[in-house]
Formats: C-alpha cells, structure tokens, sequence
C-alpha cells in the first residue's frame, strides 16, 4: 500500500485533466504531476541516498509544488513533515530535529526563516528552494515503492499541553481511510471538480486534496491569505467548487456575499471545522449559501474523521435544535463519551470524547509516554469534554482544558506562558483566551511581576516574537498583583477566563 498509487492510478486515465492550478493558471495536468513527482522521486533516492522510511520536511506557504513533492517523497517510500509556516525558527528547528527530517523543502519567502538550520541540526543534510524543483528532477521516474500499510507517510505536528510539538504519525492506511470516509460521509468527487486550497496545505486543507486527487479533481491554489472576493470570483469561473475553511472564513464569507451579491451557484461544499462556529453564524451561512456546509471534528491525532454534520443534515439539526453540535461518528468510526475511568457515562452526560478506527495515528514520534497516555485502551483521548444523545449526535461541550482556538490555529497556554516566565521581571503567568469578534478568540495574557521590577507589554511581545509563533503571542496584557488559585494552588483559568471577557466587553 502507498498512498501515492491514487495519483498514478488516475494519470494514467486522466493524462491532459488539469490536476493543479494557482488561480486561473495551470500548473500540472495530471500526467504532467505524476511524472514529476516520479522525476523528483528518483532524485531523493538516488541523489540524495534517502531510504524507505526517511523524514522530508517541508517549510512552504501555499505554493503548486506542494503537490508534486508530496507524491514524490511518497512514491519515494519516504514520510512527509509539513510544518506550519507561521511557526519560529526555533519552533522549525525543535520539529526538523525531533523527526529526524534529512532534507527540507522550502518556499522562497520561507527560506530566510529556516536558512542555515541544515548546518545547525545533524540529521539535517539539505535545504531545498521550490524554485529549484525543476533543476533537480531527475531524467527517469523512480517506481512506486511499496509500503506497509502501517509505514509513515505524514508526521503532523501540533503543539502540546507540554510546551513541546508533538508529532502525530500518520501511515498509509491512516490517509487511506480518511479518504474514503471523505467519499462516505462528507461528499461525492467528479472528475473535474474544483478544490480550492485558501487554507494552509500543511494541515487540513493538504490532506482533504488527496480524495479529490484521487477521483481526477482539479486542486486550486488561493492567492495569499484569504480574500473572499477572490473566492467568489473563482467560484463563478469554475465548475463544482469546495474548500476547506475555518469558522471565521465562513463567516467573512457570508458578508461578502451578502454585501455584493455575488454569483455562488457553482459552490458545491464548504468544510468547515477547526474551532467553534456559533450557530447565529450557521444560520446565516445556511440562509445566504443554503444547504452547501459540512462540518467535521477531527484532530491531527485522528484527521478530519471523528465525526460530521453533513450537508443533508444541517436544515434538520436547525428545526430540530442540534445545529451547535458536531454531528454523527463518521463511518465505521467509533466514539464514546466516558468517564475519568473510562467508563461510558449516560446518554447525555458530559465526559471526555474517545474515538477508535483506522484513522487514529500510530502514536506521537519518539514520544512512548505521550503515546501511552493519548491511546491508553486502543482508544485516542481526546482530551475533549462533550455529550452524546439518544439520537447518537455528539455535542462539544468544551475543548481541550486549556486550548485557545483563535482564527482556525491552535495555541496552547504553556507554550506561551513557558516563554513570558524567561523574562525576569515576570513571576506568574496564565494565557488565555477571550471572545473576540472575527478570530473567536483571541489570546491574552495575566502577568503578576515582581514589585520591584517593572516591565512593560511591548518588551513582554518582543520576547514572544523571538521565540514562538507571531499568530501565538498574546494580543493583549493584563498586569495583576495576583493571580486566583483553588485551595490546591491550582491557577483558577475559568475565573481568569470571564475577567478578561468582562473588560473585552467595557473596552468595546
């Protein structure tokens, strides 16, 4: 089994089918991406000595050659690191080290970021410009190696409680089913239907083009960050579009449309998922699009594929009053709602979701605690709190304990309070997030700072910048002179939660 041999399956049928574009401008038809990827195959086997099972890293905004390099390092038998490409040069370094990566595909506007990082990180042997890809194929194809189903293909990062990234390993069958849960739950794909990527290629919006890939879907390429003017435009210009957006591109998505008037008769589906969307927002969105939205809830651990509110179901979840929740499991995917204990709790209690099927990873790279924990059982925890009905519909009732989903990226509280403690004016820290109108939260800070030592928010924001993620540091600053703690001294963030929402409120 190799996720790759979809490509190659419909090349070889769909040869002159345009398979990715950047705009309105073609890039590769599908035989032109299957022999590219093949070329580029070649060239990390042979001139590069990488072997069945080597990481290859990639540092890269949304470019076309996202594609060709994926399908070649799988058909190279190798496993892919997308990064997210927001991320610090330190945060690059930890995740090109952890994975072991020996070559690193970047973008131009990414290279000044990571340059260098080769001759810092041992495992690390090469950093590749994208613009060099057409310099480097190499003459012939290299043959699609064959894989177990349970080899790695895609290592996802995401950031942990601990401060640290942790690596979900993804293998072939991983992807496999994905795909096919895809075609079973969320939509069908025709032969030249559109996928638009607006969001990064490095998460979500990467791994839902592989069953469009497979069915001969042509992949679009966004120009930049999200524009909705340009997504109406492509959508009026081209037949049977989807995308995967956030909650807060929907809704910018919706005022636009509504401001302009703007044709969405070719729009075939949204996805959306990655954070809360009010359901104010979903009923707008269902007004002003109609019955075009499929939500999903997933993780890195389990991509995309925990559960779903598709299309069909959303005009009944509105009239029957479950329009909030997150749908139904996903076929042949299971999922509980159970106790600290792991015992199920009744139908409607709240407790912690867990999930089992052939999406869930193999486990965090070189991480065995943090993979005992997170799969104790043969189940992935979640770490999410949420319900289940007689109906068998599942509602999110709270993420992850401490987790700030602002914009559709995740941040986690440690990794940022871990940095802000390094200043040495700062005794206690606690990040959190607070309601915010167009990213649904946004991150804040409560800083408590030794009497003697002042330090002011723009030094505590340049400390952030120099370590961590622009999209991580904290928007706003709140200087206490303590901060609330339970009777086990543990720092009471739900309090901290609603005081900060009570001064967003007398700011506005």
């Amino acid at each position: 089994m190799n996720i790759a041999d979809s490509l190659f399956r419909i090349a070889k049928s769909l040869p002159d089918a345009p398979a990715v574009s950047t705009g309105l401008d073609l890039n590769y038809s599908f035989g032109q991406l299957a022999e590219t990827a093949g070329r580029l195959a070649r060239h990390l086997r042979e001139k590069c000595g990488l072997q069945n099972g080597d990481r290859v890293a990639l540092a890269m905004t949304n470019t076309a050659a996202f594609f060709p390099i994926a399908y070649g390092v799988w058909q190279a038998g190798l496993c892919l690191v997308p990064t997210n490409p927001r991320l610090h040069r330190r945060e690059f370094a930890y995740i090109f080290e952890n994975s072991g990566a020996r070559l690193c595909f970047a973008s131009p506007d990414m290279l000044s970021t990571v340059a260098g990082l080769n001759t810092e990180i041992a495992n690390l042997e090469a950093i590749v410009s994208t613009d060099e890809l057409d310099d480097i194929l190499a003459d012939q194809s290299w043959p699609i190696e064959s894989c177990a189903p349970e080899d790695p293909c895609w290592i996802f990062y995401t950031s942990g409680t601990t401060g640290r990234p942790k690596g979900a390993t993804l293998s072939h069958r991983n992807l496999t089913f994905m795909a096919q849960a895809y075609y079973a739950d969320m939509d069908r794909v025709d032969v030249g239907d559109t996928m638009l990527h607006a969001a990064a290629l490095s998460h979500g919006a990467g791994l839902y083009a592989l069953p469009h890939l497979a069915q001969g879907g042509h992949q679009v390429i966004c120009d930049g960050s999200f524009d909705p003017k340009e997504i109406c435009d492509l959508i009026e210009r081209l037949p049977q579009v989807s995308f995967f957006a956030a909650p807060t591109m929907v809704t910018r998505l919706v005022a636009y449309v509504e401001e302009t008037r703007a044709d969405t008769a070719n729009l075939r589906t949204i996805h959306y998922g990655g954070g809360p969307m009010y359901v104010a927002d979903l009923e707008r969105a269902l007004s002003v699009l109609g019955p075009k939205l499929a939500q999903l809830y997933g993780q890195g651990e389990a991509p995309m594929t925990i559960s779903v509110l598709p299309k069909s179901w959303h005009e009944r979840a509105a009239r029957e009053g479950f329009l909030g929740s997150c749908g139904i499991p996903r076929t042949f995917v299971e999922v509980r709602i159970v106790d600290a204990d792991d015992k199920d709790v009744p139908t409607g209690e709240i407790g912690e979701i867990i999930t089992r099927s052939d999406c869930v990873m193999a486990g965090y790279w070189n991480m065995p605690e943090a993979t005992a924990a997170a799969l104790k059982g043969g189940w992935l925890h979640t770490g999410d709190l949420g319900s289940m009905d007689e109906r068998g519909v599942l509602t999110l009732r709270d993420r992850s304990k401490d987790m700030i989903i602002s914009g559709g990226s995740n941040v986690y509280p440690r990794e940022v309070e871990e940095v802000l403690l390094r200043h040495p004016a700062v005794v206690e820290v606690a990040v959190v997030g607070r309601p915010h109108v167009d990213w649904v939260e946004e991150v804040v800070a409560c800083v408590v700072t030794h009497t003697d030592h002042a330090v002011s928010s723009e030094e505590l924001d340049q400390l952030c910048l120099e370590n961590i993620g622009r999209y991580k540091r904290p928007r706003k600053y709140f200087f206490m002179q303590s901060l609330p703690k339970n009777n086990y001294g543990k720092v009471l963030k739900t309090s901290l939660r609603e005081t900060v929402a009570a001064k967003a409120d007398a700011e506005a």
